[in-house]
């Protein structure tokens, strides 16, 4: 099992040379650093009430790590942790870095103000070999592993929701799609600073040219990105969920946006393609909120406020 550690942040590399060795270099310091204790500090601290924990879980050809957050037992008589949960499945932003360890803030949280299992997905990060479409897969696979085996992971599968941010809202926007055309009904959907546009057209958008020199997610982060996310000959619109041919009949969806994000108007695209399509979306804006600040409660004030935001509506969302 995975264990937290001590390590010092890595400066950041210059993305637009960057090569395949020193992205992973980069990727494993990165990651380190976000899962230590010295992160705590901008990632923001664990609800004492969660019990945290990684599993491996078996998919199709592969064993992949979750990381589990659930409310723990209450007082001293030894009672059980709850059964019959709601089920959150989460997926972690960075695409080709990032770590499930990174939103332990707003998960363990979510697991005990809902409450509900939680389920973070460490999935495969973009690398050359390995694309958007293993990512989106392994997003798709846990949600089925969990609602198949719902007594084992003590959950109700009839209250199901998928939550994830940047990269990881791409995937739980795509998963939200598979899991409609596999008549798999979810409650709800939360996409938070989502990147949904993969295609040529993915820079073509005034909130990427207003915000191409931003710190939290600059533009040769977002080539890169869409690098990696497409080798070529591979159809980007198939991970695309902004061009998808049918976004009707999905799971409800609050789209979160930040404001001060290069990738702000592609949320505020895809919500206006779900309005227009019929599926119910809420779109809420953080004025002067950067990419990522959902995962930064020590250095971004909205943080909060956007994590009690997302707990009312799947409250709502999951309710029995």
């Amino acid at each position: 099992m995975r264990k937290t550690t001590t390590a010092t942040r890595p400066p950041a590399p210059d993305f637009s040379a960057i090569t395949t060795e020193e992205l992973r270099a980069y990727r494993d310091a990165e990651n380190r650093f976000r899962a230590s204790g010295a992160a705590r500090t901008l990632l923001g601290e664990p609800d004492a009430g969660a019990s945290i924990a990684w599993q491996e879980i078996a998919l199709p050809g592969r064993d992949l790590a979750v990381r589990v957050y659930r409310p723990a037992p209450t007082g001293d008589d030894g009672a059980a942790a709850p059964t019959e949960l709601p089920l959150v499945v989460h997926v972690h932003g960075g695409g080709f870095v990032g770590t499930a360890v990174q939103c332990d803030w707003t998960n363990s949280h979510l697991a005990v103000g809902l409450p509900a299992l939680v389920v973070s997905v460490e999935h495969r990060l973009l690398a050359p070999g390995s694309p958007l479409a293993h990512a989106a897969d392994d997003g798709w696979d846990v949600l089925q592993h969990v609602v198949r085996h719902a007594a084992q992971w003590g959950v109700d599968p009839a209250r199901a929701a998928v939550f994830g941010e940047s990269c990881g809202a791409l995937i739980s926007a795509l998963t939200a799609i598979r899991a409609r055309e596999a008549g798999l009904e979810l409650k709800a959907q939360v996409l938070v600073n989502p990147a949904v546009d993969v295609t040529e057209t993915m820079s073509d958008y005034p909130s990427i040219a207003e915000y191409a020199d931003s710190p939290t997610l600059a533009l040769p982060q977002l080539r890169l990105f869409q690098r990696l996310a497409v080798p070529p000959g591979a159809d980007a619109g198939a991970v695309s969920p902004l061009y998808a041919d049918n976004l009707s009949g999905l799971a409800p969806a609050l789209v979160v946006v930040p404001t001060q994000d290069a990738v702000a108007d592609h949320g505020r695209r895809y919500a206006e393609r779900l309005q227009a399509a019929g599926t119910s979306v809420r779109l809420t804006e953080y004025p002067g909120a950067q990419h990522a600040f959902l995962t930064l409660p020590g250095v971004e004030p909205q943080a909060e406020v956007a994590q009690a935001e997302i707990l009312a509506f799947l409250r709502t969302a999951l309710a029995m």
